[in-house]
């Protein structure tokens, strides 16, 4: 009998980039098709623009038209939510956010990330406050919450139980700054891979894209990668879990072919 595993799904941070042109996307490309173009290459994008400002309940609509079936949009939290100097009083401003039309993604919206600033220090009765507001469940659609700290201060075994309590994982953010965190927690797991280079043609060479297949493989199954850095040595559980890796950040003219040659990886 098949072993039972989460989904796999990888890609890149947006869709609209000019460098983009002619190198993923085809030469003459109509700009209104690529989104319906990156879909079809990809199985996952990170929505960033909804960090900076509103979007229309009909882009969400329009966006979810586009995609094929099965492709997922995750999509980042506002600034105006994270940004703040007590998180336990974001309520009104997570309600805003997901009464402005993110739903609209239906079945195609996947884990709402939100991203800390790099000077946000734990402060574990706050973070704890904040982790409560997050909505579980709207109208009957089901939420996926994930968070991305930047501060070394979150790497203690107190943010690891607390992301545990509330079953909302942190990004493993491969990064040459911030903190490396492979912690598990909830029923999934979210990695930003950021240390791309445009000098190669896949972003990153394609042995490293195989050992993070194998990893994103691992961590389907409900293990835990034996090479990756956590802050605390309890395991969280093995249970399948679905998958999110994102080549973003650096790299970027390269990141949707490192996208693609680890789709091909994971389908060999």
């Amino acid at each position: 009998m098949a072993v039972k595993q989460g989904e796999i799904r990888v890609g890149v941070g947006g869709w609209t980039f000019e460098p983009w042109r002619g190198v993923f996307y085809p030469k003459g490309l109509p700009h209104a098709q690529e989104l319906s173009y990156a879909s079809r290459k990809l199985t996952a994008i990170e929505i960033n623009g909804t960090y900076y400002g509103t979007q229309k309940p009909e882009s969400f609509r329009k966006w979810a038209r586009e995609t094929p079936d099965g492709f997922v949009f995750s999509v980042k939290g506002p600034r105006y939510t994270v940004n703040r100097r007590v998180l336990r009083e974001a309520g009104d401003s997570i309600k805003w956010f997901f009464d402005s039309g993110v739903l609209e993604l239906g079945p195609k919206l996947g884990p709402v990330l939100w991203q800390f600033a790099p000077t946000k220090k734990f402060d574990e009765a706050d973070f704890g406050g904040f982790l409560e507001l997050l909505p579980q469940k709207i109208g009957g659609q089901s939420l996926r919450h994930v968070v991305e700290v930047r501060n070394d201060s979150f790497c203690t075994p107190a943010f690891i139980a607390l992301l545990r309590k509330f079953s909302v994982p942190v990004v493993f953010a491969e990064h040459a700054k911030y903190p490396n965190i492979a912690d598990l927690a909830g029923d999934f797991v979210y990695a930003r891979l950021q240390k791309g280079n445009d000098d190669i043609e896949t972003a990153y060479p394609l042995p490293a894209i195989a050992d993070w297949a194998a990893r994103a493989r691992t961590w389907a199954k409900g293990a835990e990668p034996d090479d990756l850095p956590r802050v605390n040595p309890t395991s969280a559980g093995k249970k399948p879990r679905d998958v999110f890796v994102y080549y973003i950040h650096e790299g970027k003219i390269r990141a949707p072919a490192a996208a693609m040659a680890m789709i091909e990886q994971l389908d060999a």
